[in-house]
């Protein structure tokens, strides 16, 4: 590609795609039994929800900013300009970590183009962004266009979720410890989405067939061209759960693309084991 793109582990695609795609890969820290591991890379998402199952507690950081140096510092000796997705802003200290790294490395090598977005996305919200850029990329599509059409991606893209236990969520700080007790209490299914960068609650329901109904009516009332797009989704460690929502999706909608994969240790270590997460754009972009 004459575009280099790079992607942290914030986007739950497996590594094996990144590697086959050349997309360069920043990994978020997961912290478990006292040792730092590389998400997907020296950790892999089924170990740390085995860990959760077992009442362990993990924790995550952003991710390192001495191999971010390192890897800005190497694009830039490759003289080809890149272009970083970043995960969400609202949800790790990530992309302004890479804003003062960019600013240092650009010191050195101010010739280098290097633009980091803000996607406000995550897991395979980010991941379908990232595939569509790398795509782009191999397509020769310029370096402004480019970064123009992934922006636009990035806001139009929805994030329709559920989880489990809303005590991970509690306990990362992304929902209110009493709303996760009372949804436990009464054994509530959230419906969650994202808004501006930020997991925001939709509604609750009870019981998981109710919540595959109400995600294809969101689909419904906010996809755009759906038969046209690659429908992302992304499970905590629960496949069958995934393929069951994939089949309703081909039943209802008659779409054919699909992309699914587990949801990585450094996002399900909030979502926790069982979460469910579906992604689609809501308005049509031609690319």
């Amino acid at each position: 590609m004459s575009i280099n793109i790079v992607a942290d582990s914030g986007c739950d695609l497996p590594y094996s795609f990144l590697q086959k795609h050349y997309i360069s890969f920043l990994p978020l820290i997961v912290h478990l039994n006292g040792t730092d591991y590389e998400d997907f890379v020296t950790i892999d998402p089924k170990q740390v929800y085995e860990a959760m199952r077992k009442g362990e507690i993990v924790k995550t950081s952003q991710a390192n900013a001495l191999k971010m140096k390192e890897l800005f510092t190497e694009l830039a000796k490759d003289g080809r300009p890149a272009i970083y997705i970043a995960f969400s802003s609202q949800l790790s200290g990530t992309y302004q970590t890479a804003m003062m790294v960019r600013e240092e490395v650009l010191e050195q090598y101010p010739d280098f183009s290097l633009t980091i977005i803000d996607s406000k996305c995550a897991s395979l919200g980010l991941g379908l962004v990232v595939a569509k850029a790398s795509e782009l990329a191999q397509q020769g599509m310029p370096y402004e266009q480019l970064c123009d059409t992934i922006a636009s991606y990035c806001q139009h893209m929805e994030h329709i979720f559920t989880v489990d236990d809303l005590e991970f969520l509690a306990r990362g700080g992304r929902i209110s410890k009493a709303s996760a007790l009372v949804g436990g209490l009464l054994n509530i299914k959230p419906l969650l989405h994202v808004e501006d960068g930020k997991l925001v609650p939709l509604e609750k329901l009870r019981g998981r067939k109710k919540v595959y109904k109400r995600m294809l009516e969101l689909m419904a009332e906010r996809g755009d061209d759906l038969q046209k797009q690659v429908i992302g989704i992304s499970h905590g460690d629960d496949e069958e759960a995934a393929l069951e929502l994939k089949r309703q999706i081909e039943e209802t909608f008659g779409c054919t693309r699909f992309f699914i994969s587990p949801i990585g240790g450094a996002i399900g270590a909030h979502a926790g084991p069982g979460t469910l997460a579906l992604f689609f754009l809501n308005q049509h972009i031609e690319a």
